[in-house]
This record gives structure tokens, C-alpha cells and sequence, in this order.
């Protein structure tokens, strides 16, 4: 290498932060100068990697042959290693001119190559912004708002912003964005992929980093502080070229504006306090429509629509005499998409005729619940009607309804009585037994 171009050593780290490294090596005939780092950016489809280097410069004090030792160094508490090298130095490669006033002019190159190498960098003004979207700045108790912390970049900007320790910020946005009075449907994401939109004509790149459905449990409001978010933001090179980097790295903190939303209490009604809250209407379906007295059939009431089903208790059966109700079994499903939280809750009841006739559900069930988009109460019913055949049946009405496979076998098992004290009679048993075994052991063992 000629002697007004320096010597290099460089830590390159890919996809991590550089946290901590021990001091670059010293090279005998070398004087430590500038240290200056890089950081690359390489997108391959979905695929991002970020290549960070720190690069160590020496500049050698005079011609000849020296050696590079083998060393190592700490980088982020893993040991690196060097094989080391020999490094000739030769002298300039250009001819410099020479006089008695100059006597030597190879001092002052160093720094005028450092000059030269180094880029002059610019920053140039980023189009992007942080923003908390909520759907509705006034609710009631019990309705649903999304809530979606967007994070916006124009398209033209997209090599001047990049995410930065995200995961880390993010742990300590959720944990601002926790709402203690609300409960909360959170979509979980994959990844963080772009979308393009459009804002004012201007094409951006928008990036959902949080999207969640809140629903009040009381009046108090719902508070989302102002948020933070720190991106990694670089300078321009002002005349990029092959051999040097084009951009320097720095950092650009983004701001959110505080958002509040009201929460209104529900009108008048003597179930205010318990009711779900919600747009939802009914689906229902019989096993049969014709069943024979004492024999089980099963009434589906399922609803279906948007809001918080998770809080939607069973409703209480007020069966009309005649009619046995028991407790129902439950399925939920729910769907998280663009947004919006629907799904089905499904209550399935058995129910066990004890005398014929013409029963129609609409009197054994009713649901109430409140809908916001009305600003009213309303009342899920059943709208079908069994048809019960036969004659009572009082000694069969116990055997009649069909308990599962657990009570099925009861026939067919053996109804021998089985002393309380059988386990207590072998347990004993065994120990002696193990006494006596032990007590042999022993004895042969002393025999021999």
C-alpha cells in the first residue's frame, strides 16, 4: 500500500446493533487515526438484511515492511479473532513536488487524504409521521372502538428511514397503550408489512404496528398518551461514488398526539348494568321438530354479529311446564379482521319433554342486549315450535334422556359390591411382604 493511503480494520456486524467492542489493535510503524462506521441496507423480496461496519483507519509513519500480529477482539461480548498480515508500504503514488522550503510533505498528506476520503453528507427533510387512529371519539360502556398506531413513510423517502430496536420500543408502547378499564380483542400480527395508500395525492407506505378492539367497562374515558418512536434517519452523501459510502447513519425521533374517547352511559333500563352491548341478531336451529315424550332433543340459539362476545353470558330458560331445560353447552368463534371483532356465540341446550302438546320457545327464552347503533334496547326470541307426541311416562322419565357415553355403560359394568377398606387390606399386605423380603435380604447378606 502506499504510504498516503491508509491501513484498515473493520468489525462487521449483520441484522444487530453494535453494543460494546474492546480497542482495535496497535500495528508497530502505524498511527491509529480516524474510525468512522457504515451501515447497508439490502432488500431481497421480504427479506431485509442491515450490514453495520466499524472501520478503524492507521496511517504508516514511514516505507518498509511490517507486520499485523494475530489478534482478537471482543464485539458484543463474542470473541473475534485476526490471523494478522504483512503490510508493505511503498511510496506515494503520485510524485509530489520537492524544494528546500518543503522538505517533506508526507506529514501533512495523511490528513488531506483523510479529507478526501471522507463524503460530505447532507440531510435531507424526511416525509413521514407517527399517528394513533381510533374509529370513534365517543362511545358507550360496552361498545367497541379500534384503536391502530400507523407509522406513515413516503415512498420517495423509503432510503432515508429505517425501524430501529423494535422490539424493545414496541414492549414499552403497548404497555402505554393498555387501557385498564376497557377490555381489549388484540390482532396479532405476523409481520409488519407495508401498504400502500395515498394521502393528498402523495403515495406513502403505511405500517400497522398495533390494532386492537377496546370495549369500556365504565364511564371512565379512554386515554392514549402521546407515543414515541425512535427510527434510524440517514445523511445523503452530496456526491456518492463506488468507493465510499452514500449515506450516514443517525437518529429521528416520531410523535403521536394524545387521543381521548368518551364513554357514555347506556339509557335507562333495569339490566343497564348487565346487558352486552352490540349489533347482533339471531340464529336457531331443533334436532327435530316432532319428538315423543321423555325423549331428549336439542334447541341451538346462537348470535351472531360485532361486539364483545366474550362477556355475553348463557341466557336463563323460563321453560313453560312440561318442558325440562338443562344447562347449555357453549361455542364461541370469533374472527379479527380489517379491524372489526364478529363472530357467533352459539348456546346448545338439551331439553327433555315430559308431557305432549304444542310448545312454542318463544316464551322459555328471551335475550336482551343494547345496540349502539340505534341507541336501543332490543330482544332476541325464539321464533320455533316442537310438537311433543306419546303419553307421560313418569318411571321411564329418568332413563329417557341420553347422559352421554359415561352413564351408557352403566349396564353393562359389574355391580358387585367392593369393601371401602380393599386398598387399606393390600396396602397392608405389601408391606409385610416387603418386610419379610427385606428381613432375607439381610440375612444373606450378613451370611455371606
Amino acid at each position: 500500500m502506499p504510504i498516503n493511503q491508509y491501513f484498515t480494520v473493520s468489525i462487521r456486524l449483520q441484522d444487530q446493533p453494535l453494543k460494546e467492542y474492546s480497542p482495535f489493535p496497535d500495528i508497530e510503524g502505524f498511527k491509529k487515526s480516524s474510525k468512522f462506521s457504515s451501515t447497508k441496507t439490502i432488500i431481497t423480496g421480504s427479506a431485509t438484511t442491515t450490514v453495520l461496519t466499524l472501520t478503524q483507519n492507521y496511517a504508516a509513519l514511514e516505507e518498509g515492511t511490517y507486520e499485523l500480529k494475530p489478534f482478537t477482539m471482543k464485539v458484543n461480548g463474542q470473541t473475534v479473532q485476526s490471523a494478522g498480515t504483512k503490510i508493505m508500504v511503498t511510496p506515494m503514488t503520485a510524485a509530489m513536488p520537492q524544494g528546500p522550503a518543503l522538505p517533506n510533505l508526507i506529514a501533512p498528506v495523511a490528513p488531506d487524504a483523510e479529507a478526501e476520503a471522507r463524503p460530505e453528507f447532507i440531510d435531507k427533510e424526511d416525509n413521514a409521521f407517527l399517528t394513533l387512529y381510533t374509529s370513534k371519539k365517543e362511545v358507550f360502556v360496552g361498545e367497541g372502538v379500534t384503536a391502530t398506531l400507523y407509522f406513515y413513510l413516503a415512498e420517495e423517502d423509503q432510503r432515508l428511514l429505517d425501524f430501529y430496536d423494535f422490539a424493545n420500543q414496541m414492549t414499552g408502547i403497548l404497555k402505554q397503550l393498555k387501557q385498564p378499564n376497557a377490555w381489549e380483542e388484540t390482532f396479532d400480527f405476523a409481520e409488519i408489512t407495508p401498504e400502500k395508500v395515498s394521502i393528498k395525492g402523495v403515495p406513502y407506505l403505511r405500517f400497522k404496528l398495533y390494532e386492537a378492539v377496546l370495549y369500556p367497562i365504565n364511564q371512565e374515558s379512554l386515554r392514549f398518551p402521546a407515543l414515541t418512536l425512535q427510527m434510524l434517519k440517514y445523511k445523503i452523501a452530496k456526491s456518492p461514488n463506488l468507493l465510499t459510502e452514500d449515506r450516514q447513519e443517525g437518529y429521528k425521533t416520531f410523535y403521536s398526539r394524545e387521543q381521548v374517547v368518551q364513554v357514555k352511559e347506556l339509557p335507562p333500563h333495569p339490566l343497564r348494568d348487565v346487558v352486552p352491548v352490540g349489533d347482533y341478531h339471531l340464529q336457531e336451529r331443533l334436532s327435530r321438530k316432532t319428538v315423543q315424550v321423555n325423549k331428549s332433543f336439542t334447541y341451538l340459539f346462537q348470535v351472531e354479529g360485532e361486539g364483545n362476545l366474550s362477556a355475553i353470558m348463557a341466557p336463563v330458560p323460563t321453560p313453560p311446564p312440561g318442558l325440562d331445560f338443562y344447562p347449555a353447552d357453549v361455542r364461541q368463534d370469533l374472527t379479527r379482521r380489517s379491524g372489526h371483532v364478529v363472530g357467533s356465540k352459539t348456546f346448545s341446550y338439551t331439553v327433555l319433554p315430559r308431557e305432549p302438546g304444542n310448545y312454542t320457545l318463544k316464551n322459555a327464552l328471551q335475550w336482551i342486549y343494547f345496540n349502539p347503533a340505534t341507541a336501543q334496547y332490543d330482544t332476541l326470541q325464539p321464533t320455533l315450535a316442537v310438537h311433543i307426541t306419546g303419553l307421560q311416562d313418569e318411571e321411564a322419565l329418568e332413563l329417557s334422556r341420553d347422559l352421554g357415553p359415561f352413564y351408557n355403560i352403566i349396564p353393562k359394568e359389574d355391580a358387585a359390591l367392593v369393601s371401602l377398606h380393599l386398598f387399606d387390606q393390600i396396602k397392608r399386605y405389601t408391606n409385610i411382604i416387603l418386610m419379610v423380603l427385606l428381613a432375607v435380604s439381610a440375612f444373606v447378606f450378613i451370611k455371606k
